[in-house]
């Protein structure tokens, strides 16, 4: 847009006085590749897809201030969660629609009056797949051969939507109920429409045969027929397997393990798979036919794994078997001391025992040793070695030293091991001593109270005693409450519990508990370690934004949500880094500071500082006279118009968002830019008077470039400066109520110019743009932009790729145009009207073109007044009829698909304008011209008429 154009786009500007807030009103409309659209049944709408294809549906709203729109679903066939739970935009898009995702979808538009405006459309995603024949016989004659006996069952199964019809044939033959009389075919009670079952009564020879079962959805959706073919024989058998592998196989960690299944039977030759008690087989793993692999096998990928045979004959096959990986982990020990006496201590003359644990995969190849100084130690009369019940304490040996003798001090050493080797030993010492004694346990002076600040990382800590110092168990004292790390204890070596990011949740009492392990099997010790966690002041408002005009008053308070310690000490009102005002706190939770007169000073960032010993929260006020952003209004009746040929105007409107609550707004600033284009025109429009909540505002821009697209950007000024702006598109469409004078469309907005489809034809013309439009079943066809060249630009066309026929006819209904007669008695001398648009027939299977004009209260056209059929090549073309009609009347332009898929016609820039056509394109551009009725037009060249006469 150059500087000119811009300054006639900015000339009028008009204050109306209507009040203009309007609760939502909301429609759904769709594109995309519906097969069909069921408008009302029983009061819901249908919109049917096939499995694959592309969804689109837009959410039509009106309401002022525009209203925020969201997507929903609920469940469909299959129960499931719309993944982004709701999508706030006007448009719902799916690519490649599964079938999870059919079921309802509702559009809510709120603007905050009225009740929220809800509409809903039900999608149903149709599909079919392959049909599965199973093979079985009745319960009770199973013997090894199993299709030797009298009867079998083939059951044919295909998930689909709608409901599947199935067939069966045998060889050539359809099977049908009745025309074999050993053949009897049937639905389950309980499965009614899921499958069929064909059944064949006291087996024949001709019964050995290949049948078919087709599964049917009648070519819905252009979704073709499936069928699978079983062979039935004398030798067909269920699948039976044998595993050439031991259960189960011990091996070490990173060993190579493979699993071996073999067929040993089954007709059809059947299928092997591995599946493992995980629900998945390791990343790593490798299976070739029957083999499955585990390279470097690790204790996680430990299991049950079985092999799986399957031909649809009877009951898969299974074998199983469990791979146990070795290993051993978790070495510990505790002393007992005589378990006769009233002491913890170790004495001379009374019995010590000293326990060994150790976790072991397989735990019956775990083996004990005892050294004593390093030397093997058997057991006696006087040194006992047990080893414990696996079923109460497993893995676990001890040595009962009877009569402890001064001699009997030393290291004893405890050594794991497990047979089949391959897994390090694991030994443990065990020192006994004159110095071996319980432990004690407490709490340093000064470390309980511990006070810390919240995020500080802090160290909890108990004192042990004793030899050997035992594991120390942390846990909540105070209530049954996980750690920091999400467990209910923790274990340390050294006593200490360090907490990383301490936060005020972690206040309270922690108990350190002496454990058994690494230490004497006496009554715990344990100790109170009490937490306080220190953390600044929460306060509301964090930040708030507070808009006022000058001369006004502006309160702000701040206020108290919880602290530690509760006891606050001051507060600190500031104005960037000025500090207006200062205090304590008494009795109350919340501090005010007011500007009683807002001067150009007064604009900025206000903080309120709240502290305490932890450190500060802060409440945070912008006070600015920025204006709110101004509410474009949607809903603006036939807004856009057109005076002269390349241009087009548009009426903006807007309201003002609060407008009283900053300065009075003394202009705004306009901004406009053609799409896709990086600069921004902008002009200020100034504002008399004040304007009022709710006020209406038009400006009208002009010169607009058809059929281009624009961006409009609106900025409120008061003496503050720039408030915030609001941005909306601009988009080219023929007018919706067009006075007849001169009606035009060009289809650019979805109304399509108040165009109906015709209810009593075949399929539906489809609005689309070259930049849009899906080609894949229609390559050599078609238009490449629209009438224009513009690839942006929206045109009408039909679709004949599947599942259209050949003679399947599409009709496109303008709306009703009213003709006054000029006197009461009637129209005696009716008015003429050119009617022009252009088309594009391109393709070789390109069929007929028909327009037809329906008046009121007369009976339809026979047949096409206009018709052109065949290819007239790749261009847009243009044709004019004058036309002359008594009554109100409508124009319809018919499509008919021709006999293949290269066949789309498509229409653009159709027009009306009162008095006879003019300029007619000349006769020999087109072919297989018909002119018939009301119609004359392109058979006639303006050297031969002038001016379309009237018939």
């Amino acid at each position: 847009m150059d500087r000119f154009r811009f300054t006639q786009v900015c000339q009028i500007k008009e204050r109306e006085g209507i009040q203009i807030h309007t609760p939502p009103t909301v429609r759904i409309v769709h594109s995309g590749h519906a097969c069909n659209v069921e408008e009302e049944r029983h009061a819901e709408r249908v919109y049917t897809i096939r499995e694959g294809e592309t969804l689109e549906l837009t959410c039509l709203v009106t309401g002022h201030p525009r209203p925020q729109i969201r997507w929903t679903k609920t469940a469909g066939s299959v129960s499931d969660r719309f993944q982004d739970s709701s999508v706030f935009n006007e448009t719902l898009h799916i690519t490649k629609i599964q079938r999870h995702q059919g079921g309802r979808y509702y559009c809510k538009a709120e603007n905050g009056l009225g009740s929220p405006a809800i509409k809903s459309i039900r999608v149903d995603v149709y599909f079919l797949d392959d049909p599965v024949v199973t093979v079985h016989q009745s319960v009770g004659e199973a013997k090894e051969q199993f299709y030797y006996e009298r009867t079998v069952f083939l059951r044919c199964m295909a998930n689909s939507n709608p409901p599947v019809r199935y067939s069966w044939h045998r060889g050539r033959d359809v099977l049908s109920q009745g025309s074999d009389k050993g053949v009897e075919i049937y639905e389950p009670f309980f499965t009614q429409g899921e499958t069929k079952i064909l059944k064949l009564k006291n087996l024949r020879p001709q019964d050995y045969a290949n049948y078919s079962c087709i599964a049917s959805v009648r070519n819905v959706c252009g979704i073709s027929d499936r069928n699978i073919v079983f062979k039935l024989t004398n030798k067909t058998v269920s699948p039976s397997i044998k595993l050439l592998v031991e259960d189960p196989i011990v091996v070490n960690p990173g060993q190579t393990v493979s699993l071996v299944c073999i067929t040993t039977g089954g007709e059809p030759k059947p299928t092997l798979s591995w599946v493992s008690s995980s629900d998945s087989l390791p990343e790593k793993s490798v299976v070739k036919g029957g083999t499955l692999t585990l390279p470097a096998i690790t204790s996680d990928e430990a299991g049950v794994y079985s092999c799986v045979a399957t031909n649809n004959v009877g009951n898969p096959a299974k074998k199983s078997t469990t791979i146990v990986v070795r290993a051993m982990k978790k070495g510990r020990f505790w002393i007992t001391p005589d378990p006769y006496h009233n002491d913890d201590n170790i004495q001379i003359g009374r019995e010590v025992k000293i326990s060994c644990q150790v976790e072991a995969t397989p735990p019956e190849e775990l083996t004990f040793g005892w050294l004593k100084n390093g030397r093997a130690l058997r057991s006696s009369e006087r040194m006992v070695i047990t080893q414990t019940d696996p079923d109460t304490s497993p893995g676990t040996t001890n040595l009962d030293i009877i009569d402890l003798k001064f001699t009997d001090f030393g290291t004893y050493t405890c050594v794991a091991a497990l047979k089949g080797g391959g897994i390090p030993e694991i030994s443990i010492d065990v020192n006994i001593s004159s110095t071996t004694v319980p432990p004690n346990l407490t709490v340093p002076r000064g470390k309980s109270p511990l006070v810390v600040r919240e995020g500080d990382t802090v160290e909890l800590e108990c004192l042990v005693s004793g030899k050997p110092k035992p594991i120390i168990l942390w846990s909540r004292a105070d209530k049954e409450a996980p750690m920091p790390d999400g467990t209910l204890q923790v274990e340390s070596y050294d006593g200490v519990l360090r907490i990383v990011n301490v936060s005020r949740e972690m206040t309270g009492s922690y108990r350190c508990q002496t454990s058994q392990f690494n230490g004497f099997n006496v009554k715990p010790r344990e100790a109170v370690v009490e937490l306080i966690v220190q953390y600044p002041p929460t306060v509301e408002p964090v930040s708030l934004e507070m808009r006022q005009g000058l001369g006004r008053p502006v309160a702000m308070n701040c206020r108290v949500l919880r602290a530690h310690p509760s006891r606050v000490l001051r507060y600190e009102w500031r104005l960037g880094n000025r500090l207006l005002h200062a205090g304590h706190f008494d009795q109350s939770d919340e501090t005010e500071y007011t500007v009683k007169s807002l001067n150009r000073e007064g604009w900025g960032e206000y903080t309120c500082d709240i502290i305490n010993e932890a450190g500060a929260g802060r409440c945070t006020f912008l006070v600015t006279g920025k204006a709110y952003p101004p509410e474009f209004y949607y809903d603006t009746y036939s807004p856009l118009w057109q005076n002269r040929p390349r241009v087009y105007g548009f009426k903006l409107q807007w309201t003002q968002m609060n407008p009283n609550a900053v300065d009075r707004i003394v202009a705004y600033r306009l901004g406009i830019r053609q799409m896709g284009q990086q600069r921004w025109w902008e002009q200020e429009i100034t504002v008399e008077g004040t304007i009022t909540k709710g006020e209406l505002i038009t400006h009208n821009l002009t010169e607009l470039i058809k059929p281009e697209a624009y961006e409009v950007r609106l900025t409120p000024i008061t003496r503050f400066g720039e408030g915030d702006s609001t941005i909306r598109i601009i988009t080219y469409s023929a007018p919706v109520n067009p006075h007849l004078r001169e009606f035009h469309c060009s289809f650019e907005e979805e109304p399509i110019c108040m165009f109906t489809q015709d209810k009593n034809d075949d399929f539906d013309w489809t609005r689309h743009s070259a930049a849009t439009r899906d080609t894949k079943y229609t390559p050599n066809t078609g238009p490449s932009g629209d009438r224009s060249g513009s690839k942006q630009g929206f045109y009408m066309y039909i679709e004949t790729s599947r599942p259209r026929k050949e003679g399947e006819v599409a009709r496109l209904v303008s709306p009703f145009f009213n003709v006054a007669p000029k006197n009461p008695y009637g129209i005696t001398n009716p008015p003429a009207y050119c009617f022009s648009f252009f088309f594009h027939m391109y393709g070789k299977h390109i069929g007929t073109l028909n327009a037809l004009l329906r008046q009121k209260g007369q009976a339809a056209t026979e047949g096409p007044t206009w018709s052109l059929s065949g290819n007239q090549g790749d261009h847009w073309k243009q044709a004019k009829v004058s036309i002359h009609p008594t009554a109100s009347f409508q124009v319809v332009l018919e499509g008919i698909r021709g006999p293949g898929i290269e066949g789309d016609i498509a229409i653009d820039d159709v027009t009306l304008e009162e008095g006879e056509c003019r300029d007619l394109p000349a006769v020999s551009e087109y072919r297989n011209t018909v002119i018939k009725g009301h119609f004359c037009g392109i058979l006639h060249t303006e050297s031969q008429f002038g001016v379309c006469p009237i018939l």
